[in-house]
């Protein structure tokens, strides 16, 4: 097996456990930064594993496109290439599929893009994905799904989405080789439990080494997928690692871990911070307010990152007023390291029976009950 899992605590529905990977051990609850294209927009690798990550995520689609798949894997991997030694998730494009949907056509056989650069044609079938995975070297690879719009869904689309993304899955295991890189199905179903219930049973007959959940956070109100997410979680199997893709805010990572699940990634910590919003334990901060303009004080007390440690809220409105690179950079790593601190608070709270009210510590903090 390229990946294992081992569960070592829980506490209710959430859990605390290690994912051990070719590339060394993840402990879970946490979270993958994103490095869409072969890097987490703004920061170096060193930045990134500073503040505490264990593993990153690259996308299929993009890399495919530029600068290459085959280059890459030429060159050593996307590992040597992007000078990242940790572990490294691939998602397989079905987000494209979903994302880009007006360049987009589907069918049983697959996706057939028009490149967003410059128009070129390009087919994304469940076995191209895969190649492209495994010629980055990624250690987990993501099979490729259909993810319905929820804009123009019914409940035929719906269940079209989740039947061609079990038969992908299917495909995609028949086609993978690499004994170094594992596979993770991905379940599909929008909010209708009972499709999810379906998807999720007849791919967890075909016995990948993960499961995903898929479709959320795709125009959905939170709070639906809050509550759908502890039904969903359940329908995985318990020993085997479990990632909700895509997702997202703070209070949604919390609702997840108390869910049952172990991996998340999302942009918004990266793509907050390029827009001058930082998280903080005591809610988000918008730097451009003016109201910092002369404001000594750190982005957050007691946060031992870098753009906490050197620079006041006053330096870092500053550096948006005048369109400084450095502002994005520093911001984002402040943002990464929030979310990857907070995720390291609630393996804690996990592994010590106190999750429910350190989230609820968390979420009061937040929304200004405290």
């Amino acid at each position: 097996m390229a990946v294992s899992f081992r569960l070592q605590a829980t506490d209710q529905a959430a859990r605390a456990g290690l994912l051990t990977t070719p590339h060394g051990p993840v402990e879970t609850p946490t979270f993958m930064p994103v490095g869409t294209q072969a890097t987490v927009k703004g920061l170096t690798p060193e930045m990134v594993r500073a503040a505490g990550a264990q593993v990153i995520l690259g996308n299929t689609y993009h890399l495919a496109l530029r600068p290459g798949d085959e280059l890459i894997r030429d060159l050593g991997g996307l590992h040597r290439f992007m000078n990242w030694p940790g572990p490294i998730l691939t998602d397989s494009g079905g987000f494209q599929v979903f994302s880009l949907a007006a360049q987009v056509k589907v069918t049983d056989r697959g996706a057939t893009f028009r490149s967003h650069l410059d128009g070129t044609p390009l087919e994304l079938t469940p076995e191209r994905a895969v190649e492209i995975q495994q010629n980055l070297g990624s250690d987990i690879a993501m099979v490729l799904d259909e993810c319905p719009s929820l804009a123009d869904a019914t409940p035929a689309t719906v269940r079209a989405a989740v039947e061609r993304t079990v038969r992908w899955a299917e495909r995609c295991k028949r086609h993978h080789t690499r004994r170094d890189q594992a596979q993770f199905a991905i379940v599909q179903g929008g909010l209708d439990l009972d499709l999810r219930a379906e998807c999720a049973r007849d791919l967890v007959a075909m016995d990948f080494p993960g499961y995903a959940l898929g479709g959320f956070s795709v125009g959905e109100a939170p709070e639906a997928m809050h509550a759908a997410l502890p039904a969903c979680a359940a329908l995985l199997p318990e020993h085997k690692p479990r990632y909700l893709m895509g997702v997202g805010r703070p209070e949604d990572l919390l609702a997840g871990v108390a869910a049952g699940i172990d991996l998340f990634d999302c942009v918004m910590p990266t793509r907050n911070g390029r827009n001058a919003l930082a998280f903080t334990a005591g809610g988000p901060i918008r730097l451009r307010n003016a109201r910092h303009r002369r404001d000594p004080a750190p982005v957050e007390s007691g946060c031992p990152c870098p753009c906490c440690a050197g620079y006041s809220r006053a330096y870092l409105h500053h550096l948006f007023a005048a369109d400084e690179m450095l502002g994005p950079t520093l911001l984002s790593l402040h943002n990464l390291a929030f979310y990857l601190r907070l995720m390291r608070e609630a393996r804690a709270a996990v592994r010590g029976g106190r999750f429910a009210a350190w989230r609820a510590g968390c979420l009061a903090r937040w929304n200004g009950d405290e």
